[in-house]
């Protein structure tokens, strides 16, 4: 399962689909789980809060491709913190709609009055509830996280997750946490601080 995805369930209740963060804070963290996926692929990078094409051969997985496409058509973008907000306007769709492609989560519309919300809920709760007992393993382990891993344990950082992969933890894993996104490599612990900072920017001014 990719970056994003698990961010996505470990942000959202693994039996209704209810977010469990503020809406900014969740969409700025897909948005970064999505350019943190690029960077995992080699297809960009970042340095000094700006974003960098390196390779523009389409991925794999057909957001990731869409996303470094509109990267590439909007070159004369480059601030991290200006992609993280574009992305964070439909990030929570895009990947809910690439886990329900997957079979992992189902699209449900409720309508009320002249409104159509559409919430994503898991298949499989014991699926949803993965992402978050397996950093959790992770983080009680000896051996050091994969770099992915410790990405995503940034990003849940970041966002003000924490507890939710934490919480039955024993001193070790906190005490590791504090290390693990300190040691990440330059252009993902640059983009790890960039989301935390949008975060904490976006949730003060109360940005839905």
């Amino acid at each position: 399962m990719l970056i994003a995805d698990e961010f996505f369930l470990i942000a959202h209740n693994d039996i209704r689909g209810k977010a469990k963060l503020h809406p900014a804070a969740t969409g700025l963290g897909l948005a970064s789980g999505l350019l943190g996926e690029l960077i995992l692929y080699g297809h960009i990078t970042v340095t000094n809060g700006q974003v960098h094409v390196i390779d523009r051969r389409p991925p794999g997985d057909a957001l990731a491709h869409t996303v470094l496409d509109q990267l590439v058509g909007e070159a004369q973008h480059q601030a991290v913190r200006t992609w993280l907000s574009f992305l964070a306007q439909t990030s929570a769709t895009s990947v809910g709609e690439r886990l329900a492609r997957a079979g992992v989560l189902r699209r449900q519309e409720t309508r009320r009055l002249l409104r159509t919300s559409v919430s994503y809920v898991p298949i499989d709760p014991n699926v949803a509830a993965w992402p978050a007992t397996r950093l959790r393993a992770v983080l009680e382990r000896v051996d050091p996280p994969s770099v992915p891993d410790a990405l995503l344990l940034g990003l849940v950082a970041a966002a003000g997750l924490t507890r939710e992969v934490l919480w039955s933890a024993g001193p070790r894993a906190h005490h590791r946490l504090n290390l693990i996104i300190p040691a990440l490599p330059a252009p993902l612990k640059e983009l790890v601080a960039h989301t935390e900072a949008a975060v904490g920017a976006a949730v003060l001014r109360g940005i839905p």
